[in-house]
């Protein structure tokens, strides 16, 4: 995940990026948050790095975010999909299994 926010941040040099973690890490979801409400941002784009859709992303997820709306109404929240549901991620994924076939 820190390898993926590395990469934005060079690709896109004026976008902040904030890792945020479910469980086990730090920071959580309201933690990045407030992090990138005090960093003056105005809208805030999560981008779940989960490969399966499991409850993390069906349930958890958009609660959190939910509930990140509640606390900065003045905060305009995307949710993307998780990039496991992302053809493109899937294809690249089956070209990186096939090196070497």
């Amino acid at each position: 995940m820190e390898a993926v926010a590395t990469q934005l941040a060079a690709i896109s040099p004026a976008t902040p990026v904030v890792c945020a973690y479910l469980e086990l890490c730090a920071p959580d979801l309201a933690a990045a948050t407030h992090a990138l409400v005090n960093g003056g941002a105005q809208s805030i784009t999560i981008v779940p790095l989960f490969l399966g859709v499991g409850r993390h992303a069906r349930e958890d997820l958009p609660m959190l975010v939910e509930a990140m709306r509640t606390q900065h109404p003045g905060i305009a929240f995307t949710l993307q999909p998780a990039v496991g549901e992302d053809p493109r991620l899937v294809q690249l994924l089956a070209q990186i299994a096939l090196e070497g076939v």
